[in-house]
Order: C-alpha cells, then sequence, then structure tokens
C-alpha cells in the first residue's frame, strides 16, 4: 500500500518519470514471465509447444536414466546367475568324482559334505541377493512404465508442433503476399488508405496497410497505435496490449496518449490483470486530470 502512495506521488509531481514508466508498466506478452499473461494466438501456441516439449524431454532423460541403471542391474544379475551355474557345475563334477573314487572314506566324505555346505550357504547369499535385485527392478520397471511417454502423447505432440510449423508458414505467406500488393504505393498514400480502411471498418485492410507502414518505418507509432484500436474493437485484448506498448515506447508524448492508456488499462482489466489496469487508470487521472478519459477512468476505479 505504502509503495503504491508513493508511486502516485512520483507520477504527479514528476512527468518525465511518468513518461518513462508508461512503456514499462506493459508486461503482457512476456514469454519469459512466471505467469505470462496478454498472450496472442501465436503466443499461446509457443508456450504450449514448449511446456510439451519440456515436459516430453524430462521423461526422455529420466527414462534414459533409469534404463541405464537398469542395464546395469541386470548385468549384475547374470553374473549371479552365471556363478551360481558354475558352483552348481562344480558340485556335480565333486559329487560325480567321489562316486567314482576307490578310496570312498568316512574322511572323503566328511570333506565333502563340508564343502557342500559351504557352498549352499553362499549360494543362498547369491540367491538373496538375486531376490533382492529381482524386487529392485520391479519398481524401477513400474516407475518407468508410469512416467512413459505414450503412442498418443507423442502424436498430439507433433500435431501441435506441425500446427505451430502451419500457422508460422502461412503468416509468412501472408506477409510476403501483402508486401508485394504495397511495393508500388507511396508511403503517403498508403497511409491514406490505411486510415480510410479504418473509417469503414475495413479492418483486415487497415490493419495490413498500418503494417507495411511500420516496416517502412513511416509514422509507426502512430501505426502501432491504429492497429491497436482495430484489435481493441475486435476484443483481441492480447493482441491491443502489444501493440499499444509498442506505440507508447516510439512515442509517449503523443496527442492520442490518455485514449491509448485508458484503452490499454480497459484492455488488462478484460484479460485479469487488474492491478496493472488500476495503475494505468490512476496515471490517466495524475496526468491527464482535465481529459475525459480521466473522467472514465475515475468511473471504472470507481471515485
Amino acid at each position: 500500500m505504502k509503495f503504491n502512495k508513493l508511486y502516485l506521488l512520483l507520477l504527479i509531481f514528476s512527468p518525465a518519470l511518468l513518461l518513462s514508466a508508461e512503456p514499462s508498466a506493459f508486461g503482457a506478452g512476456d514469454l519469459s514471465n512466471a505467469v505470462p499473461y496478454g498472450l496472442t494466438q501465436n503466443e499461446k501456441v509457443i508456450l504450449e509447444t514448449e511446456k510439451k516439449l519440456k515436459k516430453v524431454t524430462r521423461n526422455s532423460n529420466s527414462q534414459a536414466s533409469q534404463l541405464d541403471s537398469l542395464r546395469e542391474r541386470i548385468d549384475g544379475l547374470q553374473s549371479i546367475v552365471e556363478s551360481l551355474s558354475r558352483k552348481s557345475h562344480n558340485n556335480k563334477v565333486n559329487l560325480q568324482n567321489l562316486q567314482n573314487s576307490n578310496s570312498s572314506t568316512t574322511e572323503n566324505i566328511n570333506e565333502y559334505q563340508k564343502r557342500l555346505g559351504t557352498s549352499v550357504a553362499e549360494n543362498k547369499q547369491e540367491i538373496d541377493k538375486l531376490k533382492s535385485m529381482i524386487f529392485e527392478m520391479s519398481k524401477l520397471v513400474d516407475t518407468i512404465n508410469a512416467q512413459y511417454v505414450t503412442k498418443i502423447e507423442y502424436n498430439a505432440l507433433v500435431k501441435d508442433v506441425n500446427t505451430f510449423k502451419i500457422l508460422i508458414a502461412s503468416e509468412l505467406k501472408k506477409r510476403t503476399s501483402v508486401k508485394k500488393k504495397h511495393t508500388s504505393i507511396k508511403s503517403a498514400k498508403l497511409y491514406n488508405r490505411a486510415k480510410s480502411n479504418f473509417d469503414k471498418k475495413q479492418y483486415t485492410k487497415s490493419i495490413a496497410d498500418y503494417e507495411e507502414l511500420i516496416k517502412r518505418k513511416y509514422k509507426p507509432a502512430y501505426s502501432h497505435y491504429m492497429i491497436g484500436e482495430m484489435y481493441f474493437k475486435r476484443k483481441d485484448y492480447a493482441n491491443a496490449i502489444s501493440y499499444f506498448k509498442k506505440s507508447a515506447a516510439l512515442y509517449s508524448k503523443a496527442s492520442y496518449m490518455p485514449k491509448l492508456m485508458l484503452h490499454t488499462a480497459m484492455s488488462m482489466s478484460k484479460t485479469g490483470d487488474k492491478k496493472h489496469a488500476n495503475a494505468f487508470f490512476n496515471a490517466i487521472i495524475s496526468k491527464y486530470p482535465n481529459s475525459k478519459e480521466a473522467v472514465q477512468a475515475e468511473k471504472y476505479l470507481g471515485l
């Protein structure tokens, strides 16, 4: 609460600080944010695809590690089985030799029984190890099965990646096509046509014209603002915030700034970012107290 009051005082007494703070108040579209908001459709696809890829990578790495451990345990089991096999064979040979011996004295029988007892004890230890390793392997296999990336999950990921590729390819194709149409038109004429299309509510054509003007660096701040306005009218608030942010960063002293800030605040409110929305409403009241946008901001804040 104290921080918010201090922030408002700075806004009131330092217009320069306000102008520098306005663009930085936009956090929409930041994919590096722990909880990203105000994302465009393309950004949502990118974020979702990235999450799925990370999940598959984690599972794949975990499974690879567990499989290595499983191989080591199998090698250990094989070693124990081979040891038991050798000892069993040796016992058979010793027994055969004893049966074939002409001097089957009590001393020889006792010696053989002693060796046999030792061998049985050793075999029991090996068998206990074998049971323990089999139990551990069983648990490891269960873990791998639980984390296993199913064919359905893998196919879903492939589908998402392919959808993303198609989306990007379509966007590039569309932009290439629009670029060809605009190359022969002078910037001033294109600017007038963009405004005319806007007035006729032909927003798709108008957005394409303003995008071309941005590429040419012809009135880029205003062009970003106008595209933001059209997305705002279409209720595509995430895209609107993105373009308003770029416009404010390019030219924060524009005459349309009160309206830009108001529509930014309203867009943020619509996307659920009430905290930043209220900050913008307060900034409008502080910076442009006599504007109609300030009156609307007060209504939104319930003042």
